[in-house]
């Protein structure tokens, strides 16, 4: 069982908050705050209850070594807009004199710690290393969901150093969402699967086979699966390492209750760099030269009643390459219609990454049950796969 932040007294106490502030930047700023936002609810909370805040975060992949353009200062300053007050900020997060502003903190003061990912130390969950990131708080507390599938030190190491810890708001209502939903799903449960990889949602593609009603699968990893199905795809991403496992997941779904339901139809172009060449094309007749980017008229339909009649509805992954106004069509009519179907009462789970971009582009976010801020995170959950840094702070 996870204490969660309500189970601690935290009057007059300094809490380290592992946050997830992995976010989109462009010339110096935050172009995305859709994670900051979503730590706000324990922040706040910690303020209104007396405490000080010590917040941690990485900040894309700098490999153990300080990368200018990867310092979490211009998340600090979002931070600091969205808190209304000014808040701390240290340029490295384990030196002496960070470790001195933690412990100077008044109640209601905040400190935000360098990019955690300059250290190497960070990602090896290096002891010393959690060790010297301890010294920060007395109550430490993981809000960080995107996070929760790796074992680095901010997240699985640093939790042995303290006798109290839990999860903030975020990771609860993850939790409860993604886990719930697996437990006792209102049905019909439709799963729709889209994106490039099949590798990655292959654990979750094997265990829905014995949840699920339907699983829709769509955008590139569709092709895969067309491929093993002796079709002609021209030339379509396929991940060939994965023709073998989709063709026992096919073969598989034929003695399940559960059902596949794959694209009849595709908007193809020459290349990606070629929109004005696009056209629709039966799967059956995809031209040689053409390559799949997103799912034609048929398709968006036969996906669109299989929504329509859906009690709950998980969703991970694009219909097509989205970003590309040409190829977008297709996952913003599905994300559309998932929003209409949970306006008429279904439960919808988005997972996170290029699912909730896509949700937040066509600003229909606040019209979902929930949106992951976790994409591989959500994946390894609904998958069933045991997260290590919700493990470790099991009490």
């Amino acid at each position: 069982m996870l204490n969660t932040l309500k189970s601690f007294d935290l009057k007059g106490k300094r809490i380290l908050v592992r946050v997830d502030f992995n976010v989109p930047l462009k010339d110096g700023l935050v172009v995305d705050n859709f994670r900051v936002k979503a730590a706000l609810p324990t922040i706040q909370h910690c303020l209104n209850s007396g405490a000080s805040v010590v917040l941690m975060s990485h900040l894309g992949r700098p490999n153990g070594v300080v990368v200018e353009d990867l310092s979490l200062i211009p998340v600090g300053e979002t931070l600091a807009d969205l808190l209304e007050q000014s808040i701390k900020f240290s340029h490295d997060c384990i030196s002496e004199d960070a470790r001195d502003v933690s412990l100077g903190l008044s109640s209601g003061e905040v400190h935000l710690l360098e990019n955690l990912r300059f250290h190497k130390e960070e990602s090896e969950n290096n002891a010393a290393f959690s060790a010297l990131l301890a010294k920060h708080g007395s109550i430490y507390i993981n809000d960080a969901f995107g996070t929760a599938h790796r074992a680095h030190a901010s997240n699985v190491g640093v939790a042995s150093y303290f006798s109290q810890h839990g999860i903030g708001y975020l990771v609860e209502k993850e939790v409860q969402f993604l886990s719930e939903v697996i437990k006792r799903p209102k049905r019909p449960l439709v799963v729709i699967l889209g994106g490039a990889k099949v590798g990655s949602k292959l654990r979750l593609i094997n265990r829905f086979l014995e949840e699920a009603d339907k699983i829709i699968i769509g955008g590139g990893m569709a092709f895969t699966f067309l491929q093993a199905m002796g079709k002609n795809v021209g030339k379509s991403l396929v991940d060939q390492s994965m023709l073998g496992s989709a063709k026992n997941i096919i073969n598989a779904a034929k003695s399940r209750k559960t059902e596949l339901i794959f694209p009849t139809d595709v908007i193809c172009s020459t290349g990606l760099d070629k929109p004005e060449a696009s056209a629709e094309f039966s799967v059956d007749e995809i031209p040689s030269d053409q390559m799949g980017l997103d799912i034609g008229k048929n398709s968006i339909q036969l996906f669109q009643s299989v929504i329509a009649k859906a009690s709950t509805i998980i969703w991970n992954g694009p219909m097509g390459v989205f970003e590309t106004p040409a190829f977008e069509n297709g996952t913003r009519l599905i994300a559309e219609s998932i929003a209409a179907a949970t306006d008429e009462g279904i439960t919808s789970v988005v997972g996170g990454g290029d699912s909730a971009a896509a949700v937040k582009k066509y600003n229909i976010m606040d019209k979902m049950s929930h949106v992951s801020t976790g994409g591989g995170a959500s994946l390894e959950l609904l998958s069933g796969v045991v997260l290590p840094a919700l493990n470790v702070l099991e009490r």
